[in-house]
């Protein structure tokens, strides 16, 4: 899981990425990114509503796998952007770890919010 500094709080407070954010889909997700000078680190929410699936722990293991994938590549985020991540396919539940974070990654790829590790 992701730090509680690093979520999104309050009620307007995706409106900013919506808005004026870029979208990425992969494979049963889209990522809206929009870059936010005014913060120092990234910010990062999952939307994974009722129509993907309608039980709870379904949606609330597809958002904490999602969480953890971010997690780990938190030290290579260029800057200080805000990620709002739609997943729209109940599928992201059941596959493998790895297939789901080499596709998250593809998209973070794209969108150039990765940069190098330090280190490596």
């Amino acid at each position: 899981m992701i730090g509680q500094k690093n979520r999104f709080h309050g009620h307007n407070s995706l409106s900013y990425v919506y808005s004026k954010g870029r979208t990425l889909r992969g494979s049963g997700f889209a990522v809206k990114y929009a870059n936010n000078p005014r913060r120092k680190t990234y910010r990062c929410a999952v939307v994974v509503s009722k129509k993907v699936s309608k039980s709870a722990v379904t949606r609330n293991r597809i958002r904490r796998r999602v969480y953890e994938i971010v997690r780990d590549v938190e030290d290579q985020l260029v800057g200080s952007p805000d990620i709002v991540v739609t997943v729209y396919a109940e599928n992201i539940a059941t596959i493998g770890f790895e297939e789901l974070k080499k596709s998250f990654l593809q998209v973070m790829l794209q969108s150039e919010m990765l940069g190098k590790r330090e280190g490596a």
